[in-house]
């Protein structure tokens, strides 16, 4: 985790951009991951911890219908996620994570279905991740997978002006 969260930091560093977080099932993971770097005092912006259904809508902006016909683990979901952190906390980059950890499953969905979702300037991408393993693997696998989802993105996306 800290190598990708490292080339992230370094990137957006380089490139001058900032970044914010919306997470549910990494419960404040990613954030914990990426302030671990030093200099990330220049990109992270902050993030949203929205574990609860409602608060995906409430702090990220999530559309309440979205929610209600697919549930909080969709790959739409996540999209919508990482708009809303990246709008809601004023970044260039927005990252966000929704899935089932386990033990159990959620609303029918199986233990070890994420979405990571990456949203900049250039638009947003979603990756659906099936992982296996306890809790802590599942958390760690979507933290580094979307750490990785950035680094993709930036280095495809043109310089900034």
């Amino acid at each position: 985790m800290p190598v990708a969260a490292a080339a992230a930091v370094h990137a957006l560093v380089e490139r001058t951009e900032t970044l914010a977080t919306a997470e549910s099932l990494t419960g404040g993971l990613v954030a914990a991951t990426i302030v671990e770097i030093p200099g990330v005092s220049a990109v992270f912006r902050g993030g949203l911890i929205v574990y609860a259904t409602e608060l995906k809508a409430r702090l990220a902006g999530v559309p309440q219908q979205l929610l209600e016909e697919r549930g909080p683990v969709d790959g739409d979901v996540a999209a919508a996620l990482a708009s809303g952190a990246r709008e809601r906390c004023g970044a260039d980059w927005g990252l966000a994570t929704t899935g089932v950890a386990g033990p159990e499953p959620q609303d029918g969905k199986p233990v070890g279905l994420v979405y990571v979702a990456v949203a900049g300037p250039g638009g947003t991408r979603v990756r659906e991740l099936q992982l296996a393993g306890n809790r802590a693997a599942i958390r760690t696998e979507s933290v580094t997978a979307v750490l990785q989802l950035l680094t993709d993105m930036i280095h495809a996306a043109p310089a900034p002006a």
